[in-house]
């Protein structure tokens, strides 16, 4: 017992890493882990103090037992059975092929993440961008939700900003959790997007198994009372106007629905729009080909947030006009005399979330620009945009009057700036080839119209 062994140097390395890794995992480790998770719990119990809206345990869970829960749920459970019933391969296959599923889905958030950084990111560069407004009732709509029920914020989609802009204007409420696509399944958007309580969905999936997995978790993260945001057209408009509702997460959320028990699920309808949309030739572009396939490059997009970032650094201030945020007026999932079917309610929710649609200056300069030239002078201005006001069913815009004028020659000369109009014996018109842009924005208020369309086209 006492004799002495000899062994080689490489060895004696190996023995010690092996130990020091065993006493970290099994001692030290653990203790490190108690520690920090200690302080986070402190410091979230700080911050549900501050928002309307507390953090639900659910949200906090620490992600593996998430996953665990997930794929030994009864219903996932059937699901697989089914999976190797069908595809002929073993249950511990089709159960690897759930797991798989349940880690792509389950985020793993982080608090200091979100409101250390994400928000402080989403403020920072919705103001960098735009005139950032708001509806005057939207907290005192917010004020309306019920403590004890799951929000749902059901909104349209316009830009990619739309994600930056409601993440940075719902702070004060709660957290939000996006369900987002393959386009941020990439390195390093995958880890910081999760932190954050993003959880993906693959839309071109279509198998059972992927939708059971994906319907339960969805399904449990109402239960536990997550404060979600949904955009229901699944993708960004093409042509201005809102996109047919696409059924999916709306159906799971009425499946695992309960009237009689559990949370009530309550639905904001939330509004958006801009006086420029920074994907719009793209979005018209595909519109045109009749495809979803976006041409745009995340190098390029990297090129001109980092150029127009350093222009702000250099003191030169520039914004791409309004952006503006509206909600709705929330209604319950109770509310309704029986439980709505998925297609019923996804159309009830649109038409809510028209109905709040914020009007922006562009839209009404487009309006006036494709019904003819535009003098250019304030008085001129003023009554075109009054006109195309009275001619409207909107009650209010989100520009004060007395601001409209400065407002609408900012926007007019960010459009001659990108060579949309052009300023000639002070009569603005239209440059060739750039009718549909201005279509693609008259098109997002047209419904506020008897016409319909997005303008009196007279070309």
């Amino acid at each position: 017992m006492t004799q002495i062994v000899e062994i080689p140097l490489w060895l004696f390395v190996l023995i010690l890493l092996f130990a020091a890794v065993t006493a970290l995992s099994h001692f030290l480790l653990p203790s490190v882990r108690w520690f920090f998770r200690r302080r986070l719990e402190r410091a979230v119990k700080k911050l549900n103090t501050r928002l309307t809206r507390p953090i639900e345990p659910f949200k906090l869970a620490r992600r593996y037992d998430m996953i665990q829960r997930l794929i030994y749920d009864p219903e996932v459970t059937r699901a697989i059975v089914n999976h190797a019933e069908r595809n002929n391969v073993p249950e511990n296959v089709a159960f690897e092929k759930a797991r798989r599923y349940a880690r792509e889905i389950v985020p793993s958030f982080s608090a200091l993440a979100y409101f250390g950084f994400a928000i402080r990111i989403a403020r920072w560069l919705g103001n960098t961008f735009y005139d950032v407004r708001t509806g005057l009732e939207n907290d005192e709509r917010l004020a309306k939700l019920s403590p004890d029920a799951t929000v749902i914020f059901i909104m349209n989609h316009r830009s990619n900003m739309d994600y930056v802009l409601v993440t940075y204007l719902a702070a004060r409420a709660s957290a939000l959790s996006y369900a987002v696509g393959e386009w941020a399944r990439v390195w390093p958007l995958t880890r910081l997007i999760k932190s954050m309580g993003a959880y993906f969905i693959r839309r071109k999936a279509r198998g059972a198994l992927y939708r059971r997995v994906l319907a339960r978790y969805v399904q449990m993260a109402t239960e536990g009372g997550v404060t979600q945001a949904v955009f229901p057209e699944g993708g960004l408009s093409l042509n201005g106007r809102l996109m047919p509702p696409k059924m999916g997460l709306l159906s799971y959320i009425l499946e695992g629905f309960d009237p009689n028990e559990g949370r009530d699920v309550m639905f904001v309808p939330v509004a958006i729009n801009y006086d420029r949309v920074l994907e719009d030739r793209v979005l018209i572009a595909a519109n045109e080909r009749g495809d979803r396939k976006f041409g745009g490059k995340v190098s390029v997009v990297f090129k001109f947030v980092v150029h127009r970032t350093w222009q702000r650094f250099r003191g030169k201030k520039f914004q791409f006009g309004t952006a503006a945020v509206t909600f709705g007026e929330p209604v319950s999932l109770r509310d309704y005399k029986t439980t709505p079917d998925a297609e019923s309610l996804a159309t009830d929710l649109m038409t809510r979330i028209e109905d709040v649609m914020p009007v922006v200056v562009v839209p009404l300069l487009a309006r006036a620009l494709l019904a003819g030239d535009l003098a250019g002078d304030d008085t001129n201005l003023q009554t075109v945009l009054d006109a195309q006001l009275s001619a409207s069913t909107v009650k209010t815009s989100i520009v004060p009057p007395s601001e409209l004028i400065a407002v609408a020659n900012h926007a007019l000369a960010q459009l001659a700036e990108r060579e949309i109009v052009e300023l000639k014996d002070g009569v603005w018109s239209i440059l060739p080839n750039n009718r549909p842009v201005l279509t693609f924005y008259a098109s997002s208020i047209a419904h506020y119209y008897l016409d319909g369309e997005g303008a009196q086209d007279t070309a």
